[in-house]
């Protein structure tokens, strides 16, 4: 059965070296925003338009992504998929498209986050955003780590 795959975890959780290796392995197609999104914007974080732009490259990935489940291709959304509700509703998504659905959630400890934050920052990977510790923070406080029963597999 074709899977919807979603990677779920805060930034420099791991999401994206993870779905990178998922995506050899299953295998799949592999969707990040981020990388869309810089390579049309460029380091945008901090620009008051940014959230649009990104919604609208999250939304045409998702036609892109919905489009290969429904040939048969695994899909990796490696989006971050920060609340339940947003998890839930993409595998709502993947079930009306007769395809399965798994998160891969990386739980990490905040001091950790911050820690390869600084690293990150310093050697910024091609298609990784900047950001500083002052935008982090709120984002830790509004995370919602995935449940134990969203993190069973679904048909």
């Amino acid at each position: 059965m074709t899977t919807l795959h979603l990677m779920v975890g805060l930034p420099c959780s791991g999401k994206t070296t993870l779905a990178k290796k998922l995506e050899h392995e299953l295998p799949a197609l592999r969707l990040n925003a981020d990388e869309w999104h810089i390579h049309l914007f460029g380091q945008d974080a901090e620009d008051p338009e940014h959230d649009a732009r990104h919604n609208l490259i999250e939304t045409m990935l998702w036609g892109i992504g919905s489009r290969a489940l429904a040939l048969g291709t695994n899909v990796i959304l490696d989006y971050g998929l920060w609340a339940r509700e947003e998890r839930e509703d993409y595998r709502a998504r993947a079930k009306k498209l007769g395809a399965s659905s798994e998160i891969h959630f990386l739980d990490v400890p905040e001091a950790e986050l911050l820690r390869r934050l600084e690293i990150r920052n310093s050697q910024l990977p091609e298609g990784s955003f900047h950001i500083s510790k002052e935008m982090m923070q709120p984002w830790i406080a509004f995370f919602e780590k995935p449940l134990a029963d969203e993190l069973e597999r679904r048909a």
